[in-house]
């Protein structure tokens, strides 16, 4: 069993950039592919990016590709979504997840959620 907590999100304007991270409960945090998932008012929850349980894979969805980078600490426990030149369109609800089973890019490999971190990107 795993917690995870997302923080840093915010209100901000287009072309600016936050850094959202997620924290882990539980000594297992290096066995677990993480992810982030973002959803609209409306949407379906989309994938973000993932991040393999050592770091060393990532993948990105298209549209955040150059602008956004995942990356994770196992020793603190963490993993950071650092999102730059940000558009309204990145505009939702962004939700920490994690995996102990094989590395994927779809809400269904994930096992573990948080409660989400809202980003609104005005223009």
């Amino acid at each position: 069993q795993v917690q995870l907590v997302e923080s840093g999100g915010g209100l901000v304007q287009a072309g600016g950039s936050l850094r959202l991270s997620c924290a882990a409960s539980g000594r297992t945090f290096s066995s677990y592919a993480m992810g982030w998932f973002r959803q609209a008012p409306g949407k379906e929850r989309e994938f973000v990016a993932a991040i393999s349980s050592s770091g060393g894979r990532t993948d990105y969805v298209d549209s955040v590709k150059g602008r956004f980078t995942i990356s994770r600490d196992n020793a603190k426990n963490t993993v950071t979504l650092q999102m730059n030149s940000l558009k309204p369109e990145d505009t939702a609800g962004y939700y920490c997840a994690a995996t102990v089973r094989v590395y994927g890019l779809g809400t269904a490999n994930y096992d573990y959620w948080g409660q989400g971190t809202q980003v609104t990107v005005s223009s």
